[in-house]
């Protein structure tokens, strides 16, 4: 993993099951690289990482119970010139390891979900074949990032998307921690992500401030 971020603890303790607390309160850290900071909500507790003072990130009252992501918080947070990205449901998975089943891509870097992981992640990688492509990347506070895209979903998926992701598993050691930022309205990939041993841990937003 890239350089990491205090949010780290958090994700990597997630996926061996232990929580922060179920106290409704929300913890707040250094903002992330990159100009970067994001909402981040587990079961009743919340972690925000931002440049803000504890003080100002409490002055519209965010709780652990969801009003970490609620709009006005997050309009908050972002500033009036801020972008605020979607809100992902966070989910993670172990590698499988062994000899890797999808071979590294030098050639897509115009691809649109390539360019979206650049803008995000670091050290990003993308894999792939026939049936679509995987990007593998040092992400939010410098976990192991996946994401898949399919070449043709027009007549469904076929069950390509789970068979790509059983076979990116295979990019990542085994045993080791990985995760993903799934849309929950994008049913399809998150009903793929589960059936793939992907368990959820909470959910998330990033944003890039825009305060001054």
């Amino acid at each position: 993993m890239g350089v990491s971020h205090p949010l780290l603890t958090f994700f990597l303790t997630a996926a061996d099951g232990c929580f922060p607390p179920v106290d409704g309160r929300v913890t707040v850290l250094p903002p992330l690289p990159g100009g970067l900071e994001c909402s981040v909500a587990f079961t009743g507790h919340a972690v925000v990482a931002t440049a803000m003072t504890s003080q100002a990130v409490h002055t519209l009252g965010p709780d652990g119970f969801g009003a970490s992501l609620s709009p006005d918080f997050l309009r908050h947070l972002a500033g009036p010139k801020g972008w605020i990205g979607v809100t992902d449901a966070t989910l993670t998975a172990r590698g499988t390891g062994g000899p890797p089943h999808l071979a590294e891509l030098t050639d897509a870097d115009d691809h649109s979900r390539v360019r979206h992981a650049r803008e995000l992640r670091t050290n990003v990688k993308v894999y792939g074949d026939e049936r679509g492509l995987v990007t593998l990347a040092d992400g939010l506070a410098g976990r192991r990032e996946l994401s898949i895209e399919l070449h043709n979903i027009q007549d469904g998926s076929q069950g390509h998307g789970r068979s790509l992701l059983t076979d990116a598993l295979s990019l990542v050691p085994e045993a080791d921690p990985v995760f993903a930022a799934v849309s929950p309205g994008n049913a399809r990939s998150l009903r793929a992500f589960l059936a793939c041993g992907f368990t959820p841990i909470g959910s998330e937003v990033l944003l890039r401030p825009g305060r001054g």
